[in-house]
This record gives C-alpha cells, structure tokens and sequence, in this order.
C-alpha cells in the first residue's frame, strides 16, 4: 500500500469503475464535484489525484489550476480521466499542468500501469529530496562549531560550479560537483571546537590536529559508493593540496591533484577572503584577486586561476546573488 489516491468525478458509475480497478492496491478517496475535491486534497494530501474534466460547477481544467497554485498541493500529481478525447484537449490539460491524461472507457491494466508509472515518479522525487537534504545537513554539520557561517559552503559550491562549467564539464558533473563541494571539510567534525573557534594562530601541535581533517572526512564520505560522495571523499582529502606540492596531506603535485579539489581550493580560497569572519573583515575585491593571481601556479593550477579570472562576471553574479540572499535571511 502507498499514500491515499484521490478520484474525482461526479458520474458515481466511473467512481464504481476506478474503486474496481484500484482498491486491492491503493487507499482511495474520492469527491464528486470540485469543491469537493479541493477540500480532501487539503485533508489528505493524497500522492496522486485522478480527476474527470467535465464537472458542473467547476471543471478539472478549473481543480487542476487551483491546486498548482497553491504551494501546499502544487506538487502533488495529477492525471485527468475524461471522455474528451481531442488532441487539444490533452494539450490543454498538460498545459494546467497535469502529468498524464487517460481517454473513457479506461482500461484497467492502462490505468494500473499510469497510476503506477506516476507513483513511481513520486518515490524518486522524494527519495531525490532526501538526498539533497542530507548532504545539506552533513555539509551544515562540518561547520557547526566553526566559525564559518552556513551560506559560505553554498556560496563556494555555487562558484566551484561555475569555474568547472568555464573548463567544460558536463551539467550534470557541474551538479555533480556543487552538490559534492559543500561536503569538503566534513572532516572537521574530529577536531575539536577549541581548535576550529581559536581566536589566534594555531600552535604546533593544534596545526597538526588541524591537518588531520581531510583524512577524516575522506573516510566518513568514502564510506559510500554513490557518485556525489566518491567525488566528495576526494575534494575533502585534496583540498588543501597545492599545485607545487606543498600541500597536505599527501603533498601532491600538479595533476595529481584531482581537477574537483583543484577548483574547488580555488572557490574555498576566494570565499573565505571575501567573507567576513569574527577575527578579520571581507577583503576588498582588488586585494582578493591579487592574491588568487600570486597563488597561480604554487598554490592553485595556473590553468584554472586563468579560467577563474576569465570568469570573473559570473562569480561576481553568483556573489551578489548570495549577499542578496543573506540579506533576505537577516530580515526574517
């Protein structure tokens, strides 16, 4: 069984037929006129509504634009059951932003197999949102006793996207990869809140807790074989790697150094001096580039520094994007 499925239609012979057809499978409910219909979508919430078209009052075409536009049942899907069977009347309702449309008399194994079809839909959408809210809350979590603040891992995400759409990754692995970098410093959930809040410099053997963290969140994300946290297990052990190998934890050099964690050192670096922290304010653009320019071929792939500062509008976009959005949040 799965959530309730609403049937809407004011002929109850057609409510007999799909009671027949979809009971031994799904919990039902069902409404005879809009209104109606309305008003058990707001109790139940059903995960699909099967909805005739021609209804006094108010017909499907009126149900289905009502419930789009209210954020509280837009997503929930909705195919129409109608005896109208022209082509623009299916174009119509997709255009009202139905899912499927099935023409009178129906079928019970095309019924079936739609219903399922849609459901299905729904399973991966929420398993998909799910997902994301995870590696939200891991990524979140990395910074919780840090002094960084949450924007500051999407804000570098989001620029980490951009520089690896400027070297020609594909979407989907520019997806890939701003859902991965926010993840980076998982590891500093093993250092300890003393170390991550010091106002000052880090003595000797802080730094070297320090430095353990790309180890340790390497290990907490490889954990997994899905593809967004392989390239996170990957970003968070390199990250801090250098272009001329004098980087940790492995000193890598070159293309050694995956080209994720190459961009994504850059992204990392340009954010944290942008960013105003408790013990230092935002630098000013001109001395932030000047420094991404002096780490071009020591710190970070000469390459990509070049890429990034070829880019330099669209990071600037996604930068004021984010102040804006801050903004929004401190006025809530």
């Amino acid at each position: 069984m799965t959530g309730v499925l609403l049937i809407v239609d004011d002929e109850p012979q057609n409510l007999a037929v799909m009671r027949q057809i979809l009971s031994r499978d799904y919990r039902l409910v069902f409404a005879r006129n809009g209104a109606d219909a309305l008003a058990a979508t707001a109790k139940h919430q059903p995960a699909l509504i099967l909805l005739d078209i021609q209804m006094p009052q108010m017909n499907g075409y009126e149900v289905c634009r009502a419930l789009k536009a209210d954020p509280a049942t837009e997503g929930i899907p909705v195919i129409f059951v109608t005896s109208m069977s022209d082509v623009g009347n299916e174009a119509e309702g997709f255009a009202q932003g139905a899912v499927d449309y099935i023409v009178k008399p129906v079928y019970p194994a095309i019924v079936l197999a739609r219903v399922r079809a849609q459901l299905s839909l729904v399973r991966a959408t929420r398993l998909e949102q799910s997902y994301r809210d995870a590696i939200s809350m891991l990524g979140e979590a990395a910074h919780f006793n840090d002094t960084d603040t949450g924007v500051h891992i999407w804000r570098m995400a989001a620029y980490a996207a951009a520089l690896a759409q400027a070297c020609g990754w594909s979407p989907d692995d520019c997806q890939l990869l701003e859902l991965a970098a926010p993840m980076h410093d998982t590891g500093k959930l093993g250092v300890p809140q003393s170390i991550l809040q010091k106002p000052g410099p880090l003595d000797v053997e802080e730094w070297k807790t320090m430095k353990t963290h790309p180890r340790v969140g390497h290990d907490i994300l490889a954990r997994s074989d899905s593809p967004v946290f392989r390239m996170a297990a990957l970003i968070a052990l390199q990250h801090h790697e250098k272009w001329d190998g004098s980087g940790y934890p492995q000193g890598l050099q070159g293309n050694a150094i995956a080209e994720a964690a190459r961009i994504v050192a850059i992204a990392d670096v340009f954010d944290a001096l942008t960013m105003k922290r408790p013990y230092k304010d935002a630098w000013p653009m001109e001395q932030v580039l000047a420094t991404i320019q002096s780490g071009r071929g020591s710190h970070f792939d000469p390459q990509l520094t070049d890429l990034f500062m070829s880019n330099l509008p669209e990071i600037e976009r996604i930068k004021a994007h984010w102040a804006l959005a801050g903004e929004a949040g401190d006025a809530e």
